[in-house]
Parts: C-alpha cells; structure tokens; sequence
C-alpha cells in the first residue's frame, strides 16, 4: 500500500514568514500578511493512523472557531496537514523545508512520542510547537509546550486506585518498543511496588505487531494478576482481541493509559472485560465543558463524523491553546516565552488550563470498558 503524502494542503502554500518571536533562534523581518499558517502533524496511516480522522476534524472545528472570531491576533489561520506516522521517512525534510521557506508559523502535533523526537531534532525551538496527546513527561525543550496528560498523573493514581480495590499482587507491562512505554513502565514499577504488588515482568514490541502469542504466553508464565498496556492505536487492537480470544480476562485485568474510544470499537465488547483506562477525557464524560463541546463538533460535522477521542480532543485543545499563547505574547507584560505567572486558560473539553510551571492542570479519570463505550468510575 502506498504510503500517504507528506503534506496535504489545503489549497497551494503561500509563502509566509515565521513569527517574530522568542521561540525562534533567527528572526526574518515581518512582513504583512493575512494569515497563520499552522502544521497539523498527524498519523495518516500505520500503527497510530487510527487517530487521524478524529485529531483533523477536532483541529478543525477549533480553527472553525477562532476564524468565526476574532482569529489569532487578529488574523485567521489554516492547517497545513503533515504526515506523522512513525514510519513516514519524510517527517523532517518536509517540516525543515516548511520552517526554513516561512511557509508556517507554528506546529500542532499529535502523534507518538518517537516523532516528537524527531521533529524536535529537525526544528526544535525554531517555531512554536505545541504537543497535544498524553506523553511520558519532562518534555523541556524551549518553544516546545506539551499540554498532554503525563504518566505521573495517569498510571500512579490509577495503580493506587485499583490496587487497593482489586488487590493484584503480580504485573506485567507490554508496551511498544520506543520511549513513552519505557519511561511509563519504569515509573510503573514504583507505583506498584507502593500499592503492594510487585512487577514480574516487560515486554517491548515494535510497531505493527500483529502476532501476540508470546506476550500471551508470558503473561501465563509470570501468572499475572494485572497487565499495564502501553500500546497503541492498532497494536493495542490486536493484542486485547487476542487477550479477550485467549480468555485472559477471567485471571487478571488490564490497565492503559492510551486506549480511546476508536481502538476500544476494534477491540470489541468481547475483547474488553475487565479493561480500564486512566485518561483526562473520554466522550462518555458528563461535564458541562464536554456536553458543550460535543454539541459544538456534532453541529459542525453532523452526526457521520468521525468519534470523539482523547486524542481527537487534545488537538482541539492544541489549537485553543496556540492562540491563548500567542494572544499573551501579544501583552508587553507577558514573561518568558509568552507565559506569565498565572496559568494559561484556554478553550477546552476537560477544562483544561497550562501552569507556568509547564504543567497541564486537567481532572484525569479512571474508566472502565462497557460494552463498546467508557463508564467513567472515578476521577483521580
């Protein structure tokens, strides 16, 4: 199957020039011009592909919103879409050009953490670059501002939570073979370690496993009561199908931080017995900030559009987020790269709002799998 293109835009690239900004580490003088043009870095195929549909249109109806106002700083914006699939080989010549032509003036990714690493390396600190989905934390590269749920915040409470509830005493993690499950799985370790359960064992996978008897017979082997999963997208499909097909669900449950409503479609209602996950937003939440959000995306998109998913919403956010930031930067009293003292509020499905510490504050949630939807049981 072909791969698909690098970058989709909408309508031919004009040519513009960066902002002037401290984010960048040379300035092009200004010119004048009408528009923003914002990189929308998302998977469009492979392993995470599954998170596309829903991250474009929630980005956007974002710039549906801000257009319909007052824009960004006054000026509308548009999304330039780039591929950000982990196996697209094209990731960093296509953002170098785009960065060193000024044909955009920010970046709005939501993918893995293993392209954030890339593209870090290829333009990082250049560009605002705002990093939406759940990640493992400590991301502190100057200009870059990940908005996203940590690890800290999603697998620690939820270990306690379950712990002291279900009483697991053997864990093993699964995860895919880059940096978030490493980092999460190291952590993990601890957080079990204080519920009083001990980690048995790891297993890493690369992306677009689809054989999981392995795993399936360590788990087996280490007699586990609870398994961390730190797959994604389509991984996380197959390996809970095979669970569910092995009847794995009757011995230990299963606890993700990365599971959203598309892949729990896949997984199917009779893969999903005794699956949790511990996330900042899920469809099912029943806040007034989402009820209202998921009034705004039906009415924009109609009732055929894509599901509505943590990360779907946290482009969303990126997009809100971008022009809270650059509207403060505006401010002659604005601190050190464009954010002050107080934290930064900005439209959001989970009522989000970004410290100037670099911490996201958001409610993160612990939901069990019903069917083929989230029952959120407790916040965090």
């Amino acid at each position: 199957m072909p791969r698909p293109p690098a970058f989709a835009p909408g309508g031919a690239p004009r040519r513009l020039p960066r902002l002037r900004a401290p984010f960048a580490r040379a300035e092009r003088p200004a010119l004048a011009r009408q528009e923003l043009q914002i990189a929308l870095c998302v998977p469009l195929g492979g392993t995470a592909g599954i998170w596309g549909p829903s991250a474009m249109s929630s980005a956007k109806l974002a710039v549906a919103e801000l257009n319909r106002e007052a824009g960004i700083g006054g000026r509308g914006c548009r999304l330039l879409t780039v591929n950000a699939a982990d196996d697209a080989p094209d990731i960093e010549a296509t953002l170098i050009e785009l960065v060193q032509a000024g044909d955009i003036d920010a970046i709005i990714g939501m993918h893995t953490s293993a392209v954030r690493q890339r593209i870090l390396r290829a333009v990082g600190g250049q560009i605002p670059f705002v990093y939406t989905p759940l990640y493992e934390g400590g991301e502190s590269t100057p200009g870059v501002f990940a908005i996203g749920e940590t690890t800290a915040r999603q697998l620690g409470p939820a270990i306690r939570w379950l712990g002291a509830r279900k009483r697991p005493r053997r864990w093993f993690a699964i995860g895919n073979d880059y940096v978030w499950p490493h980092v999460s799985h190291r952590m993990a370790r601890g957080y079990i370690a204080e519920a009083g359960g001990e980690l048995v064992g790891e297993m890493y996978v690369p992306f677009g496993t689809t054989d999981f008897s392995e795993a399936l017979d360590a788990l087996r082997r280490g007699r586990a009561d609870a398994v961390v999963l730190s797959l994604v997208g389509q991984d996380a499909i197959e390996f809970n199908r095979a669970f569910g097909a092995a009847g794995l669900s009757r011995a230990m449950f299963r606890l993700s931080c990365a599971i959203g409503e598309n892949e729990l479609l896949g997984i199917g209602a009779d893969n999903a017995e005794d699956l949790y996950v511990a996330c900042g937003y899920f469809a099912t939440l029943d806040t007034e900030a989402n009820l209202a959000f998921k009034e705004r995306y039906r009415s924009h998109f109609g009732e055929r559009a894509p599901t509505l998913n943590t990360f779907g919403q946290s482009t969303y956010e990126g997009m809100h987020f971008l022009a809270a930031l650059l509207e403060r930067q505006r401010r002659p009293a604005a601190g050190h790269e464009g954010l002050g003292a107080s934290p930064l509020r900005y439209r959001s499905a989970r009522d989000a709002a970004y410290g100037a510490d670099g911490i996201t504050h958001t409610p993160i949630y612990l939901a069990r799998a019903e069917g083929n939807a989230f029952r959120v049981i407790t916040r965090l």
